[in-house]
């Protein structure tokens, strides 16, 4: 910006090399150049804070200090000088982004006791990469749902950039084409896909009279066609008989073999730091069959970075869930912990875990257990050789593992508590047995040979 003080005796002109922006950690010069016929009284460098409002003093130069300017005394004499002062920054933060100001003051020519003041202005814009970059389910630990479809959310979380960078997602490393939806209204918070689903109709549970007619009436659409693409549809509410189910396959025929419509939605938020933290999400109806074992990447593009940054999960079901018992030798007393150390491959999103016992309740009389631990404290006797399964469950898909519990006779202490079931006895017990035992006795034989008994 150029700022020209025209005078009757003198003049004064004023301006800012424009700066283009800089990253974070550059080195910056901030140069202000003036021209005048007159003499230099000072010049202030500023740096403008809270909208204009605050003015922090970073430079001044003042020239009755200076014995540079000792030619000041012959100020009457005419003569046009060029000055440039320049302010360096060595290692740029955030905090130096901003409005800058250099003020200008020289001695009219026509009396010295007179300032005539100028400046000129620049902004100096910061820029900083992003600093972190992930990738989250939402709504998860969620159940697999076997016989109904559901949507499915990636949140890609990309915090400590500025400016706001563009995000996308791929899939399999190709772009992937979504369709943009609106913007979250304001104070609705942070956004979370609505499950649009109530109801899919699918042929593992055809009404039987559907079937045994094979057609169906006039201007009615087929019990079998495939809900409409992208997120599951909501469907109006509709009086039938409970319909007879036939499961004839893994996946029935809501699983579409089409390629998705996915839906994408892009929003960033200031932090206190002057940075931006983006959020993006990739909404789309999910396919077990397909989309298991599916990479999907969220890239970055920001004008601080040289090349894209990413994040990659992949969507896997859990397999093989590893199960460990401590104490491995349980006694009467003993609180046992069961837990999920881990599985055969790598899980997303997180799954979620269910314990129950087989073919009874939990010990604290429930009947499921949630967690990927479960605790069974002060063990009685009868649980010995009781079996217990854990579900382990993502939209992927789900697994069951089974252990059993082994107790033994005593405590660790010695001392063996008391029973909770009134119709068991204690292991300490002792039962004496009286054993008889029968042997059949043979008549002796006499030999003429041996001349005595034989047996």
């Amino acid at each position: 910006m150029n700022t020209t003080k025209p005078l009757e005796n003198t003049y004064l002109t004023v301006s800012i090399e424009p700066l283009p922006p800089v990253v974070v950690g550059d080195a910056v010069t901030l140069k202000c150049n003036f021209k005048t016929d007159g003499k230099m009284r000072e010049i202030v460098w500023y740096r403008v804070t809270d909208g204009g409002t605050i003015k922090q003093k970073i430079f001044t130069f003042d020239a009755m200090f200076s014995t540079n300017f000792s030619h000041m005394e012959n100020y009457r004499k005419r003569e046009d000088l060029v000055y440039q002062s320049t302010v360096r920054l060595p290692e740029v933060r955030i905090s130096d982004n901003g409005p800058y100001e250099c003020h200008v003051g020289i001695y009219d020519r026509a009396t010295r006791e007179k300032v005539v003041l100028a400046s000129g202005n620049v902004f100096l814009n910061v820029m900083a990469p992003p600093t972190s970059i992930s990738v989250l389910a939402a709504d998860t630990p969620a159940p697999f749902s076997r016989y109904q479809a559901q949507n499915f959310t990636l949140v890609c979380v990309v915090s400590g950039g500025k400016p706001a960078p563009l995000v996308y997602f791929k899939r399999d490393g190709e772009p992937i084409e979504a369709t943009p939806l609106p913007e979250p209204p304001v104070g609705t918070g942070n956004w979370a896909p609505r499950n649009l689903l109530h109801r899919d109709l699918d042929d593992t549970k055809v009404p039987k009279s559907l079937t045994d007619e094979g057609e169906v009436g006039a201007g009615q659409a087929p019990a079998t066609l495939d809900p409409p693409r992208g997120l599951a549809a909501e469907r109006d509410p509709v009086t039938e008989t409970i319909p007879e189910t036939v499961v004839s396959r893994e996946f029935p025929r809501w699983v579409h073999v089409a390629e998705p419509i996915y839906y994408f939605r892009h929003t960033h938020a200031p932090v206190s730091d002057g940075t931006v933290e983006a959020r993006a999400t990739l909404t789309w109806t999910l396919n077990p069959q397909i989309d298991n074992e599916a990479l999907f990447s969220c890239e970055v593009k920001h004008p601080a970075l040289s090349m894209p940054m990413q994040s990659e999960v992949t969507l896997v079901a859990p397999k093989g869930p590893k199960i460990t018992m401590t104490p491995t030798r349980a006694r009467v007393g003993d609180t046992v912990r069961i837990l999920v150390q881990g599985f055969q491959n790598e899980v997303f999103p997180e799954p979620l875990f269910t314990w129950t016992r087989v073919g009874s309740r939990l010990l604290d009389g429930s009947a499921e257990h949630d967690g990927k631990e479960l605790v069974l404290e002060r063990v009685p006797a009868e649980l010995n050789g009781s079996m217990y399964r854990c579900t382990a469950q993502n939209p992927l898909g789900s697994t069951d593992t089974h252990t059993r519990l082994i107790v033994f006779g005593r405590a660790a202490n010695g001392v063996t508590p008391p029973s909770t079931n009134p119709h068991s006895f204690p292991l300490t017990h002792t039962i004496k047995l009286s054993l008889c035992y029968f042997f059949p006795i043979r008549k002796p034989k006499y030999s003429q040979r041996n001349r005595g008994l034989q047996w």
